[in-house]
């Protein structure tokens, strides 16, 4: 029993030995297995640590981004803060200034308002012809018939220059009231028109100012109803539809010779017709406006001074009408002219004039329209006796007349233009020759006259540039008993202006 038990212990002993041995072994299997595991699992959380950091760095950079974005639009207010109030210190000083400042020296009435507006003008300009009656540059109409002694050294008077006597200002004032109803405003124009300063070799360079208008408007506008007081542009003159020219302003394309009307001191009336109305617009007008005559002289040998002549006598007034209508696009009137003349002149001091007196009379149509690009204007005119208002080329007499004037123009671009215009004057030839030549000096009657002038202009703004061509073509002739005679003049002009 004893062999078997012992046998029985040595087996169960080595058993355990086995077992114990054995259990290092699984433990290491076991411990391997689990190092192989736990390995891959380290390497995936290291790599979804290394995506989280990654993550992190993006994340801070964003936050960064912010901060930085947050600071740079903090300092931005901040220094717009600043400037706001640095501009807010300034304005409130400069306001202090302006307060403090001198009251402006130009001033008119309590309640009113003054503006100032007009042109600069200026001409460059070439003639192959001395051009008379007005004279030469911008104030060139006809050209002067040339004397015995040009025609023997073969003298035509062609010159060029400069000139700038276009050049106008006119001061508009307004706010006047004359009472509840009536309302007040006023003009004053010049221009330098007046001549030169002496006759020196300075003197072209300094021309003369001129009082061209100077006239104040009563106004209901209620009624529709306008007084005008002062010296302004009589009834007769195209106000409205002058030629279009920037070198014959002043002294327009055809005056004298196609276009009548002058500027006189006197009472205008405006009376709207159908006040307030749509459609055509009717105005009719009425004018009392001083006389005028070319002499007779007086005592002292001189004529038109100091109200010493035959137009001014006993304020023997010119009467003159005009129905004016307007619509959208085009204007149009008719005008009537009638003044009296005593050739006596101031006390009688002609005593057989060659009349006693004259009935000058005139009549005019003009008008104006805008189709498109185009603009036409134009006038005719008839009556005798008009040289008080420019009438048969400045030539005083009963003379019998008719004439009138066209023009053409059209916008090919908003800003260049091309204006064709045509003038003609046609006084009676034995009224001429009997009013002008039977002086004990032979004279030289002015029998008829045409002008043609072609320009192109460019405006932009406040400012316009011109080339013209001007030719008039004057007949003439010396003396009762002499020959009808022909002189042709040309004048090419440069002009700019600008209007302020």
């Amino acid at each position: 029993m004893t062999l078997p038990t012992t046998a029985r212990r040595h087996g169960l002993l080595a058993l355990s030995i086995a077992c114990a041995l054995s259990l290092p072994l699984g433990a290491h299997a076991q411990s391997t297995t689990k190092s192989a595991k736990s390995s891959t699992r380290e390497q995936q959380l290291e790599k979804r640590v290394n995506q989280l950091e990654q993550e992190l760095a993006e994340l801070k950079a964003m936050i960064q981004e912010q901060k930085t974005a947050t600071t740079q639009a903090t300092q931005t207010a901040q220094q717009a803060q600043a400037t706001a109030v640095q501009a807010q210190s300034t304005a409130q000083a400069t306001s202090t200034k302006v307060e403090a400042a001198p009251k402006p020296q130009f001033t008119t009435a309590p309640g009113l308002s003054v503006a100032l507006h007009g042109f600069i003008d200026a001409t460059v300009f070439g003639q192959n012809r001395t051009f008379s009656n007005y004279g030469n540059g911008q104030n060139a109409e006809l050209p002067a018939p040339p004397t015995a002694a040009n025609k023997a050294n073969g003298y035509t008077g062609s010159l060029s220059g400069a000139d700038i006597r276009n050049t106008r200002f006119w001061l508009d004032f307004t706010g006047a009231k004359l009472n509840e109803d009536w309302n007040g405003s006023g003009r004053i124009e010049m221009d330098f028109f007046g001549g030169n300063n002496g006759t020196g070799a300075y003197a072209q360079q300094q021309p003369i100012p001129r009082l061209r208008q100077a006239y104040m408007d009563i106004t209901n506008p209620t009624w529709g109803t306008t007084v005008r007081i002062g010296q302004m542009w009589d009834l007769m003159f195209p106000l409205e539809n002058t030629p279009t020219s920037l070198s014959h302003i002043a002294f327009p394309l055809g005056y004298g010779a196609g276009i009548v009307g002058w500027r006189y001191p006197g009472v205008i009336v405006m009376q709207d017709l159908n006040h307030g109305s749509e459609g055509i617009k009717w105005r009719f007008d009425f004018a009392v406006l001083e006389g005028n005559w070319s002499g007779p002289a007086n005592e002292a040998g001189t004529s038109n001074i100091n109200y010493l002549n035959a137009g001014a006598a006993h304020f023997k007034p010119q009467l003159e009408a005009r129905l004016h209508a307007q619509g959208s696009d085009w204007l149009a009137y008719l005008s009537a002219h009638y003044s009296q003349v005593d050739l006596h002149g101031v006390g009688d001091i002609v005593a057989k004039p060659r009349r006693d007196n004259l009935q000058s009379i005139g009549y005019d149509l003009g008008g104006q329209w805008k189709p498109g690009p185009w603009t036409l204007k134009g006038l005719v005119y008839s009556g005798k006796a008009l040289a008080e208002i420019f009438g048969a080329m400045s030539q005083f007499g009963n003379i019998k007349e008719s004439g009138g004037f066209v023009q053409a123009g059209y916008n090919f671009t908003p800003k260049w233009s091309v204006n064709a215009f045509y003038a003609a004057a046609r006084p009676n030839h034995n009224d001429v020759v009997a009013w002008t030549t039977t002086s004990p000096v032979a004279g030289t009657a002015l029998l008829r006259n045409d002008m043609s002038a072609l320009s192109l202009q460019y405006a932009s703004g406040n400012y316009e540039l011109g080339v013209e061509w001007l030719y008039d073509n004057l007949h003439y002739q010396v003396g009762s008993a002499g020959a009808n005679q022909r002189v042709s003049g040309n004048q090419v002009s440069f002009s700019g202006m600008y209007k302020f």
